[in-house]
């Protein structure tokens, strides 16, 4: 529970979850959405949201938030994500948690627990890519330990990588 009263349950991100990923997609101003996918994007597509909600637990991970109310209401408020590179010892981050419920240490919370999952896969590095705006991300990493990278100007992200031995 969260100290403002609200209930949220923390599970994988399942196959099911496709119209409630669409429907919380909603709520993110199209800042919120340019700092997660790094360009606008208007609207989650089904064949989008079906992509990012069937996950194979060999190469990838991910958990969401998702309110305790019944499915057809309930919202999803998080969603963290880790994808293996194709050699096995690299993965890449993600992380969007939704306005409603920030504030809350719900992106450091489910930092660890990426950095949790890639610690017992015996990655060497977890890494991902942020906006140079981003400076909230960029403060939540470096203080989780990562070493963030310099910017590429063309582009205006930095790479955030944390060594996981």
């Amino acid at each position: 529970m969260l100290a403002d009263g609200q209930r949220l349950i923390m599970r994988p991100i399942q196959p099911n979850d496709v119209e409630r990923l669409q429907r919380s997609f909603k709520t993110l101003s199209p800042h919120d959405v340019r700092m997660r996918f790094m360009h606008p994007l208007k609207e989650l597509t089904p064949a989008f949201a079906r992509q990012l909600t069937r996950i194979d637990p060999e190469r990838a991970f991910a958990l969401v938030l998702v309110e305790a109310k019944p499915p057809e209401e309930a919202l999803i408020g998080a969603v963290a994500r880790v994808a293996l590179d194709d050699d096995g010892r690299e993965a890449e981050f993600a992380i969007v948690v939704g306005p409603d419920i920030r504030r809350f240490g719900l992106g450091r919370y489910l930092m660890k627990q990426l950095i949790n999952w890639c610690r017992e896969k015996r990655l060497e590095v977890l890494y991902g890519f942020i906006l140079q705006e981003n400076r909230p991300m960029q403060k939540l990493a470096e203080e989780l330990g990562f070493e963030i990278g310099p910017t590429d100007e063309d582009t205006g992200v930095v790479l955030a990588r944390l060594a996981l031995d």
